[in-house]
Formats: structure tokens, sequence, C-alpha cells
């Protein structure tokens, strides 16, 4: 009688398939759960890739505004170039030089 509580009981092929489709229904989900896993990275690696993209072309921009040529700058005008100029505007206009200096209230000598 031992050794009859001893012996185990075998199981039908039927237990054992349930059995072997449990551990398929488990592998099952652990792979879900990692695919999940895997789109939340890579999903995040795209953000990072893009914004590192967003970067090099500001960077990209900022390069081509350097090594663009700057206009030219208007030369500064010195207090005599300004007044000779505004003379030949008048002159331009049709004043003469005693014309000129009467409305400066200038006496000019000859």
């Amino acid at each position: 009688m031992a050794e009859s509580e001893n012996k185990r009981t075998r199981r039908t092929p039927q237990e054992r398939a349930a059995e072997m489709d449990e551990k398929i229904a488990k592998i099952d989900q652990s792979i879900k759960e990692l695919e999940l896993k895997k789109e939340s990275v890579v999903a995040e690696y795209d953000a990072k890739i893009t914004a590192a993209r967003e970067r090099i072309k500001s960077l990209e921009a900022k390069k081509q505004e350097i090594l663009a040529p700057k206009p030219p700058r208007k030369p500064r005008k010195t207090k005599k170039q300004k007044i000779q100029e505004i003379v030949k505007l008048a002159m331009k206009n049709g004043m003469s030089v005693e014309e000129i200096a009467g409305q400066l209230h200038v006496e000019v000598e000859d």
C-alpha cells in the first residue's frame, strides 16, 4: 500500500496539452508587453532624433548667416562733408552762393 501512495498519477495528454497552452499564453503575454515597451522606447528615440534634426537645421541657418556677406556700411560723413553736400544740393536747385549765404544770414567775402 505504501507503494501505491508514492506513485505519481499519470496525466492525460489533454492535461499536458492544457499545461503547454498555459505556458504559451504566458509567453505570448510577455511578448505583448515587450512589444509595448519597444514601441514606447522607439517613440522616445524618434522624438530625440527629430529634436536633434531641428537643432541641426537651426545651426545650419546660423552658419549660413555667418557665411553670408554683410551689406557694406555707409561711410560716416564728417561735418564738413555734410555742409558741402547741402551747398551742392542748394546750388543744384538753382540757388546762387549769395542766396545761400542770405538764407544762412552769413556774409560772403570775395
